[in-house]
């Protein structure tokens, strides 16, 4: 999926809001701005899925700014609150559908998006969202496809529901494979989120880039080896989140995906055909 020209507010606002996270200082929060811009100028009418110009322009923001993980005291306290909410409710998780939903609930644990808030309560908000249900349910089709799946994590905090499913998939007989960030990007979950979580106990844990780079997404000219082999010998890509969608959906030659996500922004909800807001299971083959 490509860029869409209303997407250059959403992706700057986020600069601005990392940014922030990092210096009070307006003047260079506006210089930062005012590069990205550019670079965004510059990059509209590249041939590349979406997550490949928005890493370009949060790279440069970080080098800017000068930290490398804006996002990290973010991140520790999202894996922190969905810890908590996860002890409370995982009692009503039981079957593959459950903790679908659960992880695509977590999803909603996302910073900076223009059109997108995180909420404040979020046990009563998890409650609610799981008694309203999947908007789009693809799940009986998906867990058929199960014995071998490259599970492409997103956001931390959901990743703590990712590990939930994780177990679920693995005590069914599934082989797992958890592929995260090579980089910090964003609140993204990297190897050293994965790590702290236990899922390098739960699952093979590999990286979505080398050398690390901070790429949103799956960029499939950048994946490394093992990663690459992963996807080729799966029977089922499950992968979290819309940048994972935006830089999936227009592939033809891999394996079934799920997707797994709330539909935070309108290009993502008319590309599918669904409203904001919208949980979604969706199974593309």
């Amino acid at each position: 999926m490509r860029l869409h020209q209303g997407c250059t507010d959403c992706l700057l606002s986020r600069v601005e809001y990392e940014s922030r996270l990092c210096t009070d200082d307006e003047a260079l929060v506006l210089k930062i701005a005012g590069a990205c811009r550019d670079l965004l100028q510059c990059s509209l009418a590249d041939p590349v899925p979406a997550p490949v110009i928005a890493s370009r322009v949060h790279r440069l923001a970080y080098r800017m700014i000068g930290d490398a993980d804006p996002y990290r005291s973010l991140k520790r306290a999202n894996n922190e609150d969905a810890m908590a909410v996860s002890l409370a409710v995982r009692g009503d998780l039981v079957t593959f559908r459950d903790l679908a939903l659960a992880s695509v609930i977590g999803n909603t644990l996302d910073y900076g998006s223009e059109a997108h808030t995180v909420t404040d309560n979020f046990v009563e908000f998890f409650r609610r969202e799981f008694a309203a249900g999947l908007t789009v349910d693809d799940t009986d089709a998906m867990e058929a496809l199960t014995s071998r799946v490259v599970y492409i994590a997103d956001n931390c905090g959901e990743i703590v529901f990712d590990a939930l499913l994780a177990d679920h998939l693995r005590k069914s007989g599934s082989h797992v494979t958890f592929a995260v960030r090579g980089a910090p990007i964003l609140n993204d979950a990297t190897i050293e989120d994965a790590v702290a979580l236990g899922l390098d106990r739960r699952a093979d844990v590999l990286t979505t880039t080398t050398d690390g780079i901070a790429e949103l997404g799956l960029n499939r000219d950048i994946a490394p080896p093992a990663l690459t082999d992963a996807l080729d010998r799966a029977t089922l890509i499950i992968a979290k989140g819309m940048a994972n969608y935006e830089s999936l959906s227009d592939e033809h030659d891999l394996p079934p995906v799920a997707y797994l996500m709330s539909v935070k922004c309108s290009p993502i909800g008319a590309d599918i055909g669904i409203p904001v807001g919208s949980r979604v299971a969706l199974l593309r083959e």
